[in-house]
């Protein structure tokens, strides 16, 4: 079975209240069994538009992946991260 992932683009307005984000979303991830292979970092954009903190989370397949950011565990995140940041999320399928 293939994996899922996450790849996000944030640009954080707040980073004291995003920690309450990471806090909120730990929960989800830990269910769901993400792996995070890229969080914020060091980052080249090469073309187009490009967000300060890029993040890419592995899960155990593309179902897991959609099943966490649809859970109820990630609903109370998503609240915060969208009071707090700016961005785009999307779950792609593995190879």
């Amino acid at each position: 079975m293939a994996k899922g992932y996450w790849v996000a683009r944030v640009d954080v307005r707040d980073p004291e209240r995003y920690k309450d984000y990471i806090a909120a979303a730990t929960p989800a991830f830990e269910k769901y069994g993400a792996n995070f292979l890229a969080r914020g970092g060091t980052m080249a954009a090469m073309e187009g538009k490009s967000r300060a903190r890029n993040v890419i989370i592995e899960f155990p397949s593309m179902q897991a992946a959609i099943d966490c950011y649809n859970s109820p565990e990630y609903a109370i995140a998503i609240k915060i991260r969208q009071e707090v940041a700016d961005g785009e999320i999307v779950v792609l399928d593995g190879l």
